[in-house]
């Protein structure tokens, strides 16, 4: 493993992982710090533990930033801690997450399933529904909930002393966005609250590179149509239309197959 961490920011720190092309987020305070996921094994989260305690030796406080499996498996590793998420990402992962866990197994190939099958579930232990304030060793961090998006719990965190936002799968870089579970109709609106509220020029999203605000806008204008096209192709019907989608075929059938879940009010 051995990923280098990059620091974007005064004690900011983004560690991009060859693993599901994912970026783990560390924020360090005077006596304290933030772990930002905790990737999708015990072996992983032990890794990453090792990797923080190359730059701190301060406790830690963890953020999920969603109930998805690589992104919350290594929060045992993490205890005592306090963990945060948002509330749905508890009751998810609290309802869900030996289904998670079955199904990673069940996809992985022999040679990664023991190190899934040693995962304990652990969701958070603190949760919010809108906006919390942590106290980072003096550093404050914001956590908000702008609304559904790449899940229904997507959380966002922003470090307004340094001027960076982790945003989760809300954002991507290097692949399309992932609907797999999403709200194709409603991401646009939460991704605008996000750039309204936090103003920043760094962005960290939940895989790939770093990015810039000009990034997470161009990404914004690309979910709006996917959006807008969903609604038109669920009157219209969908083979005049899916040319007109700014990603791929399978991308576009997965988008196309939740909006519609939305449309015909068959999702929470």
């Amino acid at each position: 493993m051995n990923e280098p961490w990059q620091e974007i920011g005064d004690r900011i720190y983004v560690r991009r992982h060859e693993s599901f092309d994912m970026n783990v987020g560390l924020v360090v305070g005077d006596d304290h710090c933030l772990i930002l996921d905790t990737r999708m094994s015990h072996r992983e989260a032990a890794d990453l533990i090792g990797a923080v305690r190359r730059i701190t030796g301060n406790p830690w406080t963890v953020v999920n930033t969603h109930a998805h499996f690589d992104h919350y498996f290594g929060n045992a590793l993490f205890l005592p801690a306090e963990i945060w998420g948002h509330v749905r990402c508890a009751e998810e992962i609290e309802l869900r997450g030996a289904d998670h866990l079955a199904g990673v197994v069940a996809a992985l190939g022999e040679e990664r399933r023991a190190e899934v099958e040693e995962v304990e579930i652990v969701p958070p232990d603190h949760v919010f529904s809108s906006a919390a304030t942590l106290d980072i060793g003096g550093r404050v961090v914001h956590l908000r909930h702008f609304g559904r998006g790449h899940t229904s719990n997507d959380v966002v965190a922003h470090v307004p002393d340094a001027g960076v936002v982790f945003a989760g799968d809300l954002v991507e870089e290097g692949a399309p966005p992932a609907f797999g579970d999403a709200y194709p109709l409603d991401w646009p609106d939460t991704t605008a609250r996000m750039l309204h509220d936090m103003r920043e020029r760094v962005y960290v999203p939940g895989h790939g590179a770093v990015v810039g605000r000009d990034f997470v806008i161009g990404q914004h204008e690309e979910l709006s149509v996917v959006a807008e096209l969903a609604r038109r192709a669920h009157v219209e019907g969908l083979r005049d239309l899916i040319h007109k989608f700014p990603y791929g075929e399978d991308v576009v059938r997965t988008a196309i197959g939740r909006a519609f879940a939305q449309l015909d009010g068959e999702l929470p």
